[in-house]
């Protein structure tokens, strides 16, 4: 069972990005849109009078969402909902372009990311509630996106809001939150496993070996990790001790060549969640003192 505290958590992030992507798209998709006019307006409502939304350049690309009749259509450009002039676009049902960032946007369960536009095609992985993902075209209802880790695939874009961060111009900031909040998530649904048993080459979710539980907590959210604590030590960037956040890989070496011989999920305040060899079960211990803090080697972040 998910944690009350996961569920509050969710909410919390998801409030926080609707606020980055407060006028996207949430519903199907038409297609996609090509400006043909040197600047086509966006505008309020379907007519020359009403207010102007912004102004689109020749060559942009807009999310069709419905055709409004008399020549116009309800369009997301840049995450604004407004409506432009038919007679300035080009749509095509199926499309490859650069809308920009995607907020996965559910009620609370995990969307499916197809191999391609349909649900009869092969599941490629679920993203969890709050991600946001790169769009790079359209097909027949359908958002053609790639993950943060690179993985490529397509997903109901009933369940998408476009992004864009609070200066206008879509990502970086949507995106930064996202990962931080998704890191928080993360420790939430760790920590639901708290005590499960310990057990050597154990995937989860009724054991786990300690390179097991990183990696199946991470595949709940989209991320790929490679099998061993040395191998995931090259997966993410860098972090230094001191600022190290929720979600974080946390490694340790001891008795061992290799770069790391164990590896958990930093908590924060100084804690890390991890499938210990000590007690053979999940548990939580402290990375600031003691001996986990003698045989600390790094941190890496993947969110």
């Amino acid at each position: 069972m998910i944690l009350p505290k996961k569920l509050l958590c969710t909410a919390c992030v998801t409030a926080a990005l609707t606020a980055l992507c407060a006028v996207g798209a949430s519903a199907a998709c038409l297609g996609v849109g090509t400006v043909e006019a040197d600047n086509l307006r966006l505008r309020e409502e379907a007519g020359t009078e009403a207010a102007v939304l912004s102004t689109a350049s020749a060559g942009d690309t807009v999310v069709v969402l419905e055709d409004a009749g008399d020549g116009w259509y309800l369009v997301d450009y840049q995450a604004i909902e407004g409506y432009m002039s038919g007679e300035y676009l080009t749509v095509e049902q199926t499309a490859d372009a650069a809308i920009g960032y995607g907020l996965v946007n559910t009620d609370g369960s995990a969307l499916n990311v197809r191999s391609g536009p349909s649900t009869d095609s092969e599941k490629v992985v679920a993203l969890y509630n709050g991600t946001v993902v790169t769009i790079t075209g359209v097909d027949n209802g359908w958002f053609k996106i790639v993950t943060q880790n690179g993985t490529e695939g397509y997903v109901s874009s009933e369940y998408m809001v476009t992004c864009r961060d609070s200066a206008g111009s879509r990502g970086d900031d949507a995106v930064t939150s996202a990962n931080s909040g998704l890191g928080q998530q993360a420790v939430d649904f760790a920590m639901q496993y708290l005590g499960c048993p310990y057990v050597y080459g154990g995937n989860g979710p009724s054991c786990f070996d300690c390179s097991g539980f990183t990696s199946y907590i991470y595949r709940h959210f989209g991320y790929t990790l490679n099998r061993t604590a040395s191998g995931q030590l090259s997966n993410g960037q860098s972090v230094s001790k001191s600022e190290l956040r929720p979600g974080d890989l946390v490694f340790f070496r001891y008795n061992t060549s290799k770069a790391a011989s164990h590896v958990g999920i930093y908590i924060g305040g100084g804690q890390f969640i991890h499938a210990s060899t000590n007690t053979y079960t999940v548990r939580i211990d402290n990375l600031t003192y003691g001996h986990y803090c003698n045989v600390y080697v790094g941190g890496r972040r993947i969110m």
